[in-house]
């Protein structure tokens, strides 16, 4: 089978993903799906500090309420405050709750069905044990635990970190520009390893509290990396050569510390207390790196169905997901350089 079949087979199979992933970008601008966190603080008997944190879109913060089943009061005026600027702008609640049995209650996120947030829920009791859970658009509701185990915990964070890169569509596009350009099954090995190992450092640096990048220009780089694999995937149609064509590990590597810091704004966003921070990165960063390589199996799996089948495409439509890689590149480029800039919100 000739090189160029075989690439063909690559694209279209791309292709395929690629429907599934625009989907996503339809409702979702891959990054800037930052998690709520709701936050209870036994401080007494029956007596909880409330913190209530949502993103805001523009001036607006998401119309999202948290609610309880059983019997519950407010014991202190809700007090409002917005932190950040830009695309990272939240709006920050605080309140004091009564609440004398809150095991066992239901807590639900009204109007959390209607977004693509997720929210991180932290209830930590006087007695020190601590619940945190996941909610999600498609299950918003959970019943408070009498007790969590490590492994609930870890299962969270995980399936957390599953969903944040199943949803980042720059994310996934850059990694099917990299499938686009890689040659063979080795390098395709070495190229997403160097990627995994350069985001999963920027990530923990993040995460820990080393560096703070700013979310406007992270995101305009992200895009901008995506970009700049559309006219590489082009010289390869060519026959052409480049330092990303031969050396794709590389790119990979540098372009990947950038997305780490994509990835880190899911946790840092979310204002998770410290000491929760070092389980958190762990199970979430093998969340990130189940979902990547699931992809990146569904790829190449696709890939070999069609090599099986040998199904001949056209040259334009084998070529359609490499244009998509280098246009949705372009576009995101140009609409966070506005919003850097100010040019829009």
């Amino acid at each position: 089978m000739t090189r160029r079949r075989r690439g063909a087979g690559w694209l279209i199979s791309a292709c395929v993903c690629l429907c599934a992933l625009i989907g996503c970008a339809v409702t979702a601008l891959a990054d800037e799906i930052r998690p709520a966190y709701l936050e209870l603080r036994e401080t007494a008997p029956g007596e909880f500090n409330v913190l209530w944190q949502t993103p805001m879109v523009g001036e607006v913060r998401l119309a999202l309420e948290p609610e309880f089943s059983g019997e519950t009061a407010l014991l202190a005026p809700v007090i409002s405050q917005t932190n950040g600027t830009g695309p990272a702008q939240t709006s920050i609640q605080t309140w004091r709750l009564g609440a004398p049995q809150l095991r066992g209650q239901t807590l639900r996120i009204r109007g959390l069905e209607n977004t693509v947030t997720d929210v991180l829920t932290r209830i930590q009791f006087l007695d020190g044990t601590v619940a945190i859970n996941v909610l999600q658009p498609s299950a918003p509701t959970l019943v408070i635990p009498e007790r969590q185990t490590a492994l609930m915990l870890a299962r969270n964070y995980i399936v957390f970190g599953i969903q944040h890169i199943w949803f980042g569509a720059d994310h996934l596009l850059f990694v099917l520009g990299l499938l686009l350009i890689v040659g063979d099954r080795w390098t395709l090995v070495k190229t997403i390893t160097s990627f995994t190992v350069a985001h999963s450092i920027t990530l923990a640096v993040a995460t820990l509290g080393f560096a703070h990048p700013a979310v406007e220009p992270l995101n305009a780089a992200i895009a901008l990396s995506i970009l700049f694999l559309g006219p590489e995937i082009a010289r390869t149609w060519r026959g052409e050569t480049s330092l990303t064509i031969s050396r794709p590990w590389l790119i990979a590597f540098l372009f990947g510390l950038l997305h780490g810091f994509g990835f880190a704004g899911a946790l840092t966003g979310a204002g998770l207390p410290r000491p929760d921070l070092a389980v958190a990165l762990l199970t979430f960063n093998i969340g990130v790196e189940i979902g990547q390589i699931a992809f990146v199996l569904l790829v190449v799996a696709l890939e070999r169905s069609f090599r099986q089948l040998e199904i001949s495409w056209p040259a334009a439509l084998a070529r359609a997901p490499g244009y998509l890689v280098g246009g949705a590149g372009a576009f995101w480029t140009f609409q966070r350089a506005a919003i850097l800039l100010g040019v829009m919100q």
